[in-house]
């Protein structure tokens, strides 16, 4: 790969990774939960301090605190701060990165990371995130994705420009600061109408970074696609999703 090629990847990583704040309104309603089984699995049961980092506009935070749990968020983002203020409104979110956690030393139990730890600077975030936990506090990822062994789900994802990967969750190895990963899928659905599901899919950042003529006519085809399939076309359908959860614990 050459240099510019790669400069060139890191500017387009980069604007990714800043893209959610300007539809932070659209991914606080279009974006999935995630499943409490996996939040009951991830957070050890004396747990009564979490930390949602890269809280986004809280769908972690939501879970969290359907579970009984004291949840602090950390978001870098304003747009996302202020729309995560809008629906947890008695919740503190503090304006911190992964890699600068805006918390006192092993005053956690619990540190989640939903559908972000992919945009971390894994090593330093590990390091933070041993700092702000107590010794047997978790650290986890989480992750919705499409199940993509479903035919049609996985055609739809062709259409969206979705990259086909074995896995698409971050790779977190090992730490010296942490036992060993252990990971654990579990299943998951979000109830979708072919408008609704474009919108959803519209918030994932490499459209949200698109040009505008290849944002509509993706936008386009996806809709058209939803509106005839047998699977879709019907009004309210779920689209199936896999929830990974990637999970370990301070030494």
């Amino acid at each position: 790969m050459s240099e510019a090629t790669s400069s060139a990847e890191r500017e387009l990583w980069n604007r990714r990774s800043r893209s959610f704040g300007g539809r932070a309104d659209a991914y606080a309603e279009h974006r999935p939960d995630y499943p409490l089984d996996a939040l009951r699995w991830t957070v050890p049961p004396q747990a009564a301090e979490v930390v949602d980092l890269a809280a986004g506009t809280g769908k972690l935070t939501g879970g969290l605190r359907a579970l009984g749990l004291h949840v602090t968020a950390v978001e870098p983002d304003p747009g996302m701060r202020a729309e995560f203020t809008r629906h947890h409104p008695d919740v503190a979110v503090l304006d911190g990165t992964a890699e600068r956690i805006p918390l006192p030393d092993a005053s956690a139990d619990a540190v989640l990371a939903g559908q972000a730890f992919h945009w971390f600077d894994i090593d330093a975030a590990l390091t933070e995130i041993a700092r702000v936990l107590r010794p047997g506090g978790v650290v986890a990822g989480l992750w919705n994705g499409n199940d993509d062994s479903v035919p049609w789900v996985a055609e739809m994802a062709r259409l969206a420009g979705f990259v086909r990967r074995a896995r698409w969750v971050a790779e977190l190895g090992e730490h010296p600061a942490f036992g060993p990963f252990e990971e654990k899928t579990f299943r998951h659905a979000h109830r979708r109408t072919p408008e609704s599901l474009v919108e959803t899919i519209s918030t994932h950042s490499h459209l949200i970074v698109a040009e505008a003529d290849e944002r509509t006519r993706t936008r386009e085809q996806l809709l058209e696609f939803l509106r005839t399939h047998p699977d879709t076309a019907g009004g309210e359908f779920d689209l199936p999703l896999v929830t990974t959860v990637l999970r370990a614990v301070r030494r």
